[in-house]
């Protein structure tokens, strides 16, 4: 499909939304129209009578009726605010090489540069429109300037070109010429965007989606859910009648883009291609492994696309596939176009944590950043040192003895030997509680995974410690204060980006809620790492790919996971003793917890 015949079906598209917008409006005018009939026809003499009296009357009042109903659909359709995804907005200012190259870009393509650049703590790229009032000016435009300043369009154009929203990875990790060639197709996009009829359908569609947005809204008086109930029917009505034309119209707008693009980079923009498929690979593990851990313990790393550049460098070291990668480093790399790399990186690692995790806006006494370099000290040892607190505190609760070793060096101290005796030893005979699933919440809910631990975890001491382990982190984290916005002197934001639509956080969790054997493993590994850190002198680590790590002589413990699992859900703790015997940990001394 050619430029033009993706534009044309793109227009085609849109003119068959905006049909679904002017049959609304007949079929709203179409009572009213009836009434001028009758009322006219009246007021010659022609339409005489009591039976036409009545119909005047029931006509009018029906024409005021639906003339209400569609003013006030049509206000709120108009009113509403679209949604927007956050971001960073980066102005002019702060990034004029990067305006540059956006600039030089629409030029080669022939189409409206964006009227702005923002950032999203994502591996995509796409372009906005922000151009609805409730939005405001965005942050990269000038007073006397509706887009990018210097590039020759009309003020009417430029005043409705969409913004340019890249992927925060990718400034890190790709070079100038493949940023360049990964945004082409994209920057194309604004050509379509400033045809009338598609811009036209465009507003008209997110009208109506935010139009269903507020109607849905909770929180109101009976009343007003009613009267928002049926507005957002007759919005919903419109919604679906042109979706199919919208979809269509957005493929073929993409379509034309595409193919406008091919003139530019063509060759590079297939080696770009492998970049983000790659990039997308190791920001999903870094911030998974990495940031996860982190944000759970109240911290939030502030350089995150810093390291991806050292989590994709480590892809690459270990992964044959990702071979040759890492010589891209030598050249320019696309962060240069920003005047400071590092505010804007923490700005975007912050805005990560809040659609990611739900964290506040700005950093406080319990959600603080931390660096790289600390993340060991300040994340891995705290997370595990807490886990075993955790871990000893659901012992107590279910009476089991502090020392089941009378060697012990402290009687009443918290020891790993407590844990391999408990969960590597049969249940007595006359222990016979129930025992709740291992995903049970507060007050023993069985979580919906129970039945999947059950069958994973056999023994049942495994089982009653992971679901007691479930119903602590529950009580925890709803004893936890809320996430509460500071104000914005004290978030950690590049001056002047804006967070949009972040009232719902998180917008995208990363992973579900852990089962019951998840938890149990992680703590057990926990209480593991504790023991070899206080009897042995291992150090806590940071691998870039699977997060927190043990570290013993320097070398990287990755034989541990399996040694856990047998002692979690087989109760075979002889894998695990042998472990600690070849190392030298010793189980029965006791560890320092938080």
């Amino acid at each position: 499909m050619g430029v033009e015949a993706g534009a044309q079906a793109a227009r085609s598209r849109a003119v068959a939304v905006l049909r679904v917008r002017g049959r609304a409006l007949a079929v709203a005018l179409l009572p009213a129209a009836v009434a001028v009939v009758l009322f006219a026809g009246g007021a010659a003499g022609h339409l005489a009578g009591r039976g036409w009296d009545t119909a005047r009357w029931t006509a009018g009042v029906a024409a005021v009726l639906v003339l209400l109903v569609a003013t006030a659909v049509g206000l709120v359709v108009a009113r509403a605010r679209p949604a927007t995804t956050p971001t960073v907005a980066i102005p002019e200012e702060s990034a004029p090489d990067l305006y540059r190259l956006v600039r030089d870009l629409a030029d080669r393509l022939d189409v409206p540069a964006p009227s702005a650049i923002a950032l999203t703590p994502d591996c995509d790229s796409w372009l906005e429109d922000r151009s609805h009032p409730a939005h405001g000016p965005p942050a990269g435009r000038r007073a006397d300037a509706g887009g990018i300043p210097g590039h020759a369009s009309g003020r009417s154009r430029r005043a409705a070109a969409p913004v340019l929203v890249i992927g925060s990875p990718f400034l890190w990790w790709m070079r100038v010429g493949e940023l360049r060639a990964v945004l082409a197709p994209v920057v194309a996009g604004t050509g379509p965007s400033a045809q009338p009829d598609i811009a036209a359908a465009r507003r008209f569609v997110r009208g109506l989606d935010a139009a269903v947005a507020v109607a849905s809204t909770s929180g109101r008086c009976p009343p007003a859910r009613s009267v928002c109930a049926g507005l957002g029917w007759v919005a919903g009505l419109l919604l679906r009648g042109c979706r199919e034309h919208a979809v269509q119209m957005e493929r073929g707008v993409a379509a034309a883009a595409a193919e406008r693009a091919q003139a530019v980079d063509y060759g590079l923009r297939i080696v770009a291609q492998e970049q983000v498929g790659l990039a997308y690979a190791g920001w999903d593990r870094l911030l998974t492994r990495v940031a996860l851990p982190a944000w759970r313990m109240g911290r939030w790393p502030s350089r995150l696309d810093a390291g991806v550049v050292s989590a994709l460098t480590e892809l690459s070291r270990r992964d044959r596939l990702a071979e040759g990668f890492a010589s891209r480093l030598g050249e320019r790399p696309a962060c240069d176009l920003l005047e400071e790399p590092g505010v804007v990186d923490e700005a975007a690692s912050l805005l990560a944590a809040r659609l990611f995790h739900g964290g506040p806006a700005g950093s406080g006494p319990n959600w603080s950043p931390v660096d790289w370099q600390e993340y060991p000290d300040q994340v891995v040892d705290r997370k595990w040192r807490t886990d075993a607190a955790r871990l000893h505190r659901v012992l107590d609760a279910l009476g089991v003895r502090r020392s089941p070793q009378p060697p012990a060096a402290d009687p009443h101290g918290p020891t790993l030997a407590r844990v391999l005796d408990h969960l590597g030893s049969s249940p007595s005979a006359g222990d016979h509680r129930p025992v709740p699933a291992a995903g049970a919440g507060p007050g023993g809910r069985p979580a919906e995974d129970g039945g999947e631990d059950g069958a994973r975890l056999a023994n049942e001491r495994s089982a009653a410690l992971a679901a007691g382990l479930s119903a602590e982190v529950a009580r925890e984290e709803a004893a936890a204060p809320e996430a509460r916005d500071t104000p914005a002197e004290a978030s950690a934001q590049l001056p002047g980006c804006s967070l949009r639509d972040d009232g719902s956080l998180p917008l995208f969790p990363l992973q579900p809620p852990r089962t019951g054997r998840e938890l149990l493993a992680d703590h057990v590994t926990a209480m593991v790492c504790c023991a070899a850190m206080d009897t042995v002198g291992a150090t806590p680590g940071l691998d870039w790919l699977d997060g927190p790590s043990l570290l013993i002589n320097g070398e990287r413990a990755a034989d541990l996971g399996p040694r856990v699992l047998a002692l979690v859900e087989d109760g075979d703790p002889g894998p695990l003793r042998n472990w600690l015997a070849d190392l030298g940990i010793r189980p029965e001394k006791p560890v320092r917890l938080v």
